[in-house]
């Protein structure tokens, strides 16, 4: 273990140069530690170990339920402030602008932060205004809140930048038309667009709009995320593909570094998400080997407009994206 530790502080020298530089100014780096799905009692040691080898960004959200222990992580890896980019997001329960500076507090406070690097409407969606994350009627249904527009939370978010609480504001699964609405009324440009990209999902012309807005792109889900609960036995895996794993043996790689390199060469940012040490260390090690134009296209051949993360039973709200 001791090795592994060693080799990879030692490109995490490297680490210098591997960032984005934001519209809002601020630098964000290309690899960060995601935090969706992992269980508080797991999260405490996978952001520790995250950050003891050199991940210097962390993505969070409240509705992932483990802010506070991310948080104690921070505390405990006794890494200085400066030194993480923390990112979280506003949920679909507190569009109404009058919601958003009290979520943005709660999330501090379980974070123990006195500011997040970078901060994110979660979804377009708005639920019901309410204390529960999940409003529902007597049916069980989600109810929607389809006259909370994200323009006028997007106002909000402007606020939270200038009272000192974030650094950088931006948007997660929003398409072209809800960005430009965004962009059209905004004092503050979004930074960040943050949805699931991996090769069966490159969604290239959302990308190529955001970087032709200066906006950077996160990748989530940049290894098909195999694990997700609601996945089928029949559903495919970008892992498992024959080219994927060819290319990596090759590389001496795994098939997650293959993906990974995929997303970071295509100029996006990646938040793998593991609770796994080994896996952790793995998924930082991407920056010894580069994948060639003719591997490139191998993958991008993989594409099959393929979405994970769908959220079917949203289909309701007026601001729907898929």
């Amino acid at each position: 273990k001791k090795k592994l530790v060693k080799r990879c502080f030692s490109f995490v020298s490297s680490m210098a140069g591997r960032v984005v530089k934001l519209s809002s100014g601020y630098e964000m780096p290309v690899i960060g530690l995601g935090t969706f799905l992992s269980k508080p009692g797991e999260v405490l040691n996978a952001v520790k170990h995250a950050l003891e080898i050199g991940y210097p960004h962390l993505d969070c959200a409240q509705v992932y339920g483990n802010e506070k222990e991310v948080g104690q992580a921070i505390i405990e890896s006794g890494k200085k402030r400066e030194d993480i980019f923390v990112t979280s997001k506003l949920w679909c329960n507190a569009h109404r602008p009058n919601r958003v500076l009290p979520a943005l507090k709660k999330t501090l406070s379980d974070l123990k932060l006195d500011y997040l690097d970078l901060y994110l409407i979660h979804w377009p969606i708005a639920f019901k205004e309410s204390d529960e994350l999940y409003p529902k009627d007597e049916n069980d249904n989600i109810i929607f809140d389809n006259e909370a527009d994200f323009v006028e939370t997007w106002k909000v978010m402007e606020q939270c930048v200038s009272q000192g609480l974030v650094r950088s504001i931006g948007l997660s699964n929003f398409t072209v038309s809800q960005i430009q609405q965004v962009l059209d009324a905004a004092s503050i440009q979004p930074a960040v667009l943050q949805v699931e990209n991996n090769p069966y999902l490159q969604q290239k012309e959302l990308v190529d709009f955001c970087f032709s807005k200066n906006i950077a792109v996160t990748a989530y889900a940049p290894l098909g995320s195999p694990n997700r609960p609601w996945a089928e036995d029949s559903n495919p895996v970008v892992m498992e593909e024959d080219v994927v794993k060819e290319i990596a043996k090759k590389h001496n790689k795994t098939a997650a570094q293959v993906l990974l390199r995929f997303s970071i060469q295509r100029k996006l940012i990646v938040i793998p998400k593991s609770v796994t040490n080994h896996r952790i260390e793995e998924n930082f090690n991407v920056f010894d080997f580069e994948l060639s134009s003719d591997e490139m296209n191998s993958i991008t051949a993989l594409e099959r407009n393929y979405r994970a993360f769908l959220v079917s039973h949203w289909k309701e709200s007026a601001y729907y994206p898929f």
